[in-house]
């Protein structure tokens, strides 16, 4: 700060109480580089000031791990090394890099926890690199993140709005309201990467929820019904409904149809925005759809939906909850700058959320347990 230049009054010294002076003592403290010293030597604190250290150092090296994962995504590396160990220089060699560049991403690989370098020259999975095996879906994901990347070039640029058109932009052309009007081409890639990442969080939802208790469920946003067709094979009496832009929902008909759940289901083309939703279903879901969309556009969504329900009905609405215990980066950092990019969009406490679901006019809301809420947390509100 220039010297001479005056703080705001809410952030004067003394500004929120007790609490907040003993964390900008803790802060001007740790700031120190004698502090630092003596904290880094010092027995009771070496520890401390040791992982301080690592923490810092991994948020400035964070963008050098990425792309070190994302360079075995694009090799095949953990494919590779599914069947079992295999010997470093064959593993250069099918990669098609010089021994060389192949120990270096090897070794990369290795300090990040993602495959083992064993004495005898052979490398294997480790617990990360096989996590990534069984879900290939995270594969796609990491791939994606190119876009990201390069829309985070300049993050500041970005936070000023002065970045001008995203990459993210252009591959989720819903978010910026013109979808009705997107042909197939258009949603196809999109939509397939929707549907390769539903299926950990379709898991964890119809584990937490009873689905078998409802007679209709009507999935709005649904993509291609990855969702509806798990939904559909753990309540085999339950009709299903699927609610998306309309070359969303073409696609969304022949998925089902190779399911074999053709005569249980119907495909809805039109935008929320503009069109009603279609009556009849007495469950109405929306996962991972609130979060892509900013309040204004929220308020319409929950607006229909209720419209769409029976008294008694019910929304279960899931995604990934700013205030999760232990999911903060991955709520305010990951998705807060993604959604950025994307142009539309926030992950919302489940309070925020309540707020909305109370405003829409539903009576009731209640939060149900998943296996995973760093994932998505779930609410369920009734009409």
């Amino acid at each position: 700060m220039a010297r001479g230049a005056t703080l705001d009054p809410p952030a004067r010294a003394g500004a929120g109480g007790l609490r907040a002076r003993w964390y900008a003592l803790r802060a001007r403290l740790v700031a120190d580089p004698r502090f630092q010293r003596w904290a880094a030597g010092f027995p009771l604190t070496r520890r401390i000031a040791q992982a301080r250290t690592r923490a810092l150092f991994d948020l400035c090296a964070g963008f050098t791990y990425s792309q070190t994962l994302f360079a075995c995504v694009r090799l095949d590396l953990f494919g590779m090394l599914s069947e079992g160990p295999v010997p470093e220089a064959a593993l250069a060699h099918r990669m098609g890099l010089a021994p060389e560049a192949g120990t270096r991403l090897l070794k990369a690989a290795a300090s990040l926890g993602l495959i083992r370098r064993l004495p005898d020259g052979h490398c294997l999975l480790a617990d990360l690199g096989a996590a990534l095996v069984g879900n290939p879906a995270i594969g796609r994901m990491i791939e994606h993140h190119a876009l990201l990347y390069e829309d985070l070039r300049d993050p500041v640029a970005l936070l000023r709005g002065e970045a001008g058109p995203t990459r993210l932009a252009g591959y989720w052309p819903y978010a910026s309201g013109d979808g009705p009007d997107l042909q197939g081409d258009a949603v196809a890639s999109y939509s397939g990467l929707m549907s390769a990442s539903q299926a950990l969080i379709a898991e964890d939802l119809l584990e937490a929820y009873p689905m078998r208790r409802h007679r209709c469920l009507m999935d709005v946003g649904g993509g291609e019904g990855a969702f509806l067709t798990a939904a559909g094979r753990v309540a085999p009496d339950l009709q299903l409904r699927l609610f998306d832009l309309p070359a969303v929902a073409d696609r969304a008909e022949e998925r089902m149809m190779r399911a074999g759940l053709a005569g249980r289901f119907e495909a809805f083309g039109g935008s929320f925005r503009t069109d009603p939703l279609p009556p009849g279903a007495d469950a109405i879901t929306l996962v991972r759809v609130v979060h892509d969309h900013d309040d204004a556009t929220v308020r319409i969504l929950l607006a229909v939906v209720r419209e769409a329900l029976p008294p008694g009905g019910r929304l279960i609405l899931a995604e990934p909850m700013s205030g999760t215990p232990g999911g903060e980066p991955i709520t305010d950092a990951y998705f807060g700058l993604y959604l950025l990019a994307m142009g539309s969009g926030r992950c919302r406490s489940a309070q925020e959320l309540r707020a909305l679901l109370s405003e829409a006019g539903f009576r009731r809301t209640v939060e149900v347990a998943t296996r995973r809420p760093l994932l998505t947390r779930l609410l369920v509100s009734t009409r």
